[in-house]
């Protein structure tokens, strides 16, 4: 099967930049492809940023500019790099793989990792 593990999460300063990864392990023969989420209490979970299996990317309007999704695929690892971080952006942000798992594909969400932006 396969798990992803999300690392980077933390507090940081309005303006301030954060990196988070998610590092993917199990058995799996490829990633299909790659998306980052967040979810604030009392809100439905949104999508921030997604990578094709052929390497492009879309991204939420009110992040453009702002964030860059990418991945090592060495290391089955996907990035979300943050910078010129807002309050606004305060979420749990959760890591998204669809991977081909046997015959067929699974999707796979990671444990969440908490982003708070706050002075």
């Amino acid at each position: 099967q396969v798990q992803l593990v999300e690392s980077g999460g933390g507090l940081v300063q309005p303006g301030g930049s954060l990196r988070l990864s998610c590092a993917a392990s199990g058995s799996f023969s490829s990633i299909n492809g790659m998306g980052w989420f967040r979810q604030t209490p009392g809100k439905q979970r949104e999508l921030v940023a997604t990578m094709t299996r052929g390497g492009n990317t879309s991204y939420r309007d009110s992040v453009k500019g702002r964030f860059t999704i990418s991945r090592d695929n060495a290391k089955n690892t996907a990035f979300l790099q943050m910078n010129s971080l807002k309050p606004e952006d305060t979420a749990v942000y959760y890591c998204q793989v669809v991977a081909a798992v046997g015959s067929g594909y699974r999707q796979v969400w990671g444990q969440g990792t908490l982003v708070t932006v706050s002075s």
